[in-house]
């Protein structure tokens, strides 16, 4: 039977508010569905705890008809009223052990690692299913976020079990170098979502894994 953090693979859509309206959020998530992408996170920093539900019971919604990963962002209480797969953490939040305090068993969570192997070694030995790196190239959402290079991603490849997201600056362009050094997923904002065809630049990414024979 394949492992929850298995299916981190492919292109993971992080759903922002920052760029996402609430008119533009589903409609949006939906296209990137239909492109091929595997995993979508739920990512709000703004709205209130009411608007925040509805959105990621919609969202959750939305994966389950697509059999897509559904993550939630830095908010272990809403991954699991909506009954999300897993939960995404970041330097700031929550320990991963707090965090399966509050999570049921089996819930997959990621971890933020930047340009810090050392860091993702400890995260997987806490108990991280899945570990992400960046910023790979100049980043539009996170413009002074430090930066990761591919030597790091190979040497993670070699010494981590678990799957690896690469995330910051990813392109259709780009994105290719991030696999072949061992990308198991590209996480993806501005690049998926402030596109004036979400669909098709969406579709542009889970071609990189299809052409490298690492599709889903």
């Amino acid at each position: 039977m394949i492992s929850a953090a298995a299916r981190i693979r492919g292109l993971y859509a992080i759903a922002d508010t920052g760029y996402l309206d609430d008119a533009r959020l589903l409609p949006a998530v939906d296209k990137a569905l239909r492109a091929g992408a595997s995993v979508i996170q739920y990512r709000d920093k703004t709205h209130e705890a009411a608007a925040r539900e509805r959105q990621a019971r919609q969202l959750r919604e939305r994966c389950s008809a697509f059999r897509a990963c559904y993550i939630v962002n830095d908010d272990a209480e809403l991954a699991r009223a909506v009954a999300a797969d897993g939960l995404h953490l970041g330097r700031e939040d929550a320990s991963i052990e707090a965090a399966r305090s509050v999570l049921p068993a089996g819930a997959i969570i990621g971890v933020s690692c930047y340009d810090d192997l050392a860091r993702a070694e400890a995260m997987v030995s806490a108990g991280a299913d899945y570990v992400a790196f960046g910023s790979f190239y100049p980043s539009r959402t996170k413009p002074r976020a430090v930066r990761a290079n591919l030597e790091l991603l190979r040497a993670a490849r070699a010494r981590l079990p678990v799957p690896l997201v690469a995330i910051g600056g990813i392109t259709p362009e780009n994105g290719g170098a991030l696999i072949n050094a061992g990308a198991d997923a590209l996480a993806v904002i501005s690049g998926v979502f402030d596109q004036p065809d979400v669909e098709a630049t969406a579709r542009r990414y889970t071609e990189l894994f299809t052409k490298s024979g690492r599709s889903n």
